[in-house]
């Protein structure tokens, strides 16, 4: 009786540790800043479209934007002297936070936009600086 050999060959198993070695140092250059790009995009969403309606629905309730003092939480729980209050205005019923887990910033009136607020994310760094996320154009006064 013969007896048959199974199993790969070093060659064979070579060829395919060179193949999926090419695979990875294709994909991986392409994916590798695309975390950061997910969570500026996501920041900006967040302040441009899903706190920006809130606070438009609270202004259209209140007739002005919760103050620096009430914060984003006056779109949660109703802040005193909130007459006209009808939230709460954010669907979680919580307050977010940006994707690298800190607060946004929020001042009304607002510094740059002073008819209305600002609201800003402090980046990948945490501090003040030109990776900011904000709703305000910089040139823009």
């Amino acid at each position: 009786m013969r007896q048959v050999k199974t199993g790969f060959s070093l060659i064979e198993i070579m060829l395919v540790v060179i193949i999926i070695g090419v695979l990875v140092a294709m994909v991986v250059p392409n994916i590798a800043g695309r975390s950061e790009q997910a969570r500026t995009t996501a920041a900006r969403t967040d302040i441009e479209a899903n706190l920006a309606t809130a606070l438009d629905l609270y202004y259209m309730d209140n007739a002005g934007y919760p103050s620096t003092d009430q914060g984003l939480a006056a779109l949660i729980t109703p802040p005193g002297g909130a007459a006209q209050w009808r939230g709460p205005y954010l669907k979680k019923r919580r307050i977010p936070q940006d994707p690298w887990g800190r607060a946004y910033v929020y001042r009304a009136p607002g510094e740059h936009n002073k008819n209305s607020y600002d609201l800003s994310s402090l980046g990948t760094d945490g501090e003040t600086s030109a990776d900011d996320i904000t709703n305000w154009d910089e040139g823009r006064e």
